[in-house]
């Protein structure tokens, strides 16, 4: 009697496995539609709002700073703040080059430095550049009344994820007739972390009391970069003035990005800058 039953209950099963088998996926999906369809669900996501903000280091960011700033031709148009992800190609496919400069019209995200932090950040950063000997101690502090600030992309046109946002901090030309003597004049911050990049500024120093090899070391350490080896050229045209030193600074691969140290001669203004 045991062995029918046993034969019975293994034929039950063998049923019960293939109905299963043909409908339980259809019942499944129809039970998930149910709890998704018609239904608002959210989700809190760490990266919200950060578009194309990928971890760059100091290298990557100072490459692809200055590739932008050597090779900017900013749209006319806004281009719809180019560092969102939505419609990647159609948002990038007319900008001309490899890299672009152009004006970040969304804002800072969140975690970037916002235009009421700015000028306070940038007198940090002054402050910091003084007690590293980079910036003379008579350079006044930066004011809103007196400056502008403006918030940029630096941007890797074929890999638009790859960007640098930075405040370009300039003394305003509505100004006029302003002194400008042991004023900064131009400079260019990390949004997310205030260090300079780029500065113009008018002192009280002359060349003779530049020692641009000790600058450059200075600054590299303060951005976190590799040792900087002096850049030979025969080209004396580089720049508008016979004050300068230039040095490289190698990054991943091939990349290397040229870094210089000035002096205009009748104004004083001593600069350290990125781009060409």
């Amino acid at each position: 009697m045991k062995k029918p039953t046993i034969k019975y209950a293994f034929y039950t099963f063998a049923v019960l496995v293939m109905v299963l088998s043909i409908w339980g996926p259809e019942l499944l999906a129809r039970y998930r539609d149910r709890t998704v369809l018609d239904r608002i669900n959210t989700q809190t996501s760490e990266m919200e709002g950060e578009g194309y903000r990928y971890k760059l280091d100091s290298s990557e960011k100072l490459y692809i700073l200055s590739q932008a700033l050597n090779s900017q031709s900013p749209p006319e148009s806004e281009q719809n703040a180019l560092t969102r992800l939505e419609d990647e190609t159609k948002e990038y496919q007319e900008l001309d080059g490899t890299y672009a400069f152009v004006v970040n019209h969304r804002g800072p995200t969140g975690r970037e430095i916002t235009d009421e932090q700015i000028f306070n950040t940038c007198n940090q950063t002054m402050a910091a550049l003084k007690e590293l000997g980079i910036l003379p101690e008579t350079v006044k502090e930066v004011g809103g009344g007196d400056y502008d600030a403006t918030l940029y992309s630096a941007i890797d046109v074929l890999e638009p994820r790859n960007n640098v946002a930075v405040w370009k901090v300039s003394l305003s030309t509505n100004v006029k007739n302003a002194d400008k003597s042991n004023h900064l004049i131009d400079a260019y911050l990390d949004a997310d972390d205030g260090k300079v990049y780029e500065f113009y500024a008018r002192t009280e120093w002359e060349w003779k009391d530049v020692d641009p090899d000790a600058l450059i070391e200075k600054w590299s350490t303060y951005m976190g970069l590799s040792k900087p080896l002096p850049y030979e050229t025969e080209n004396p045209l580089l720049e508008s003035t016979p004050y300068y030193k230039k040095y490289v600074f190698s990054g991943s691969g091939e990349e290397i990005s040229i870094v210089t140290i000035g002096f205009y001669e009748g104004i004083n203004e001593l600069f350290l800058k990125i781009s060409k």
